[in-house]
């Protein structure tokens, strides 16, 4: 059997609608969320480093790199006990 001529143009022009106009859409929207998040965290600084006893405790060493730093650790933004790397 033969599908009917209307599900055939349904299919035909959905198909042309997602890759058109949706596909093209979602990559306008992520790259306006990106340059807005590039603009809103462009100016900022990092927090003075304070030393406070009960943060950043180290009882047992990671087992990777160093034994100091946690896995995902960023020199400018992750600060370590004694403080800023950069």
């Amino acid at each position: 059997e033969e599908p009917a001529p209307s599900s055939s143009r349904g299919y035909k022009f959905w198909k042309k609608i997602t890759f058109m106009v949706a596909m093209p859409l979602v990559g306008l929207i992520a790259l306006n969320t990106y340059t807005e998040h590039q603009k809103e965290h462009a100016h900022q600084s990092r927090p003075k480093f304070i030393e406070y006893e009960y943060l950043r405790i180290r009882t047992k060493r990671y087992p990777w790199r160093d034994g100091v730093k946690t896995l995902f650790h960023n020199p400018e933004v992750n600060a370590l006990p004694t403080g800023y790397e950069k």
